[in-house]
């Protein structure tokens, strides 16, 4: 799901966003916790404003704001949080997520809200999000299985030989985890048997990924036709529509003419 950056882009030293980058690897922090959203919402829900990678830090190992038992599980869990989500105000991408969380209108919002930042930070997420889940929300309500994951992540092994090298018991932990977490993110539903469950169209959602695509220096031109809206159950040819729709909601500012696109999220109401 990889996108060009522009010329222009690649001299101002886009954002890295692993979910999009060429060259980003597997990685397997899910084989031991899932996407940890129950701990995000509360941890963002405790301030009114976007903090610090250190006062974040403070806020979960000193002042355990989620109210986890021992000094070693506060730790093991902010480790885990701030590789999965970027906290840091200082990180553009992650501020940009915030502005969205708080204009979330809807906790449905809000999930896949979240669940768009924990893709574009993880590639492995990402591309069983675009390739593999996406058919599965469009059939929604179609069944999920975990041999299907595990497969995944198998047939990755040419192109990710980074995996290959987890042992047979980590593969099948990051397959439940991702599970797990999907199923949190609101995109399915069940616990022995799941099955997936197609999203409707949100304002924030939309418009992180238009910032994380902009912010990892894609020209408009080729946003408007990046992979990575399958992350949000939208084919690369429903674009376009999705974009004016929301443009007629005012949701996002959203005009294109022949090969000139205006595309900008940031002052809308």
């Amino acid at each position: 799901m990889t996108v060009r950056p522009s010329k222009q882009a690649v001299n101002g030293a886009p954002v890295v966003v692993p979910g999009i980058s060429d060259g980003a690897l597997y990685l397997s922090r899910l084989s031991a916790r899932s996407a940890l959203y129950t701990e995000l919402h509360q941890l963002l829900d405790s301030e009114d404003r976007d903090l610090s990678l250190a006062e974040y830090r403070k806020r979960v190992i000193d002042e355990n704001v989620l109210s986890k038992p021992s000094t070693a599980s506060r730790v093991k869990h902010w480790q885990e949080l701030k590789s999965r989500y970027r906290l840091d105000a200082d990180d553009l991408l992650f501020a940009a997520f915030w502005t969205e969380w708080k204009r979330c209108a809807s906790e449905a919002e809000r999930s896949l809200t979240a669940y768009v930042l924990f893709a574009l930070n993880d590639r492995l997420v990402a591309d069983l999000g675009t390739e593999w889940l996406f058919p599965l929300l469009r059939r929604a309500p179609a069944e999920i299985r975990l041999a299907d994951v595990s497969a995944f992540i198998q047939r990755a092994f040419r192109a990710h030989p980074e995996a290959r090298a987890w042992s047979e018991e980590t593969r099948l932990a990051v397959a439940q985890k991702y599970m797990a977490s999907i199923r949190d993110f609101g995109l399915a539903r069940g616990t022995v048997r799941k099955t997936s469950i197609r999203p409707a169209l949100y304002g924030a959602p939309v418009r992180l990924l238009v910032r994380a695509l902009g912010l990892a220096g894609i020209a408009p031109i080729d946003v408007v036709q990046a992979p990575a809206f399958k992350l949000l159950c939208l084919d690369t040819t429903e674009v376009i529509d999705a974009l004016g729709e929301m443009n007629r909601m005012g949701a996002l500012r959203f005009r294109m003419q022949a090969d000139v696109v205006e595309l900008d999220v940031r002052e809308c109401a």
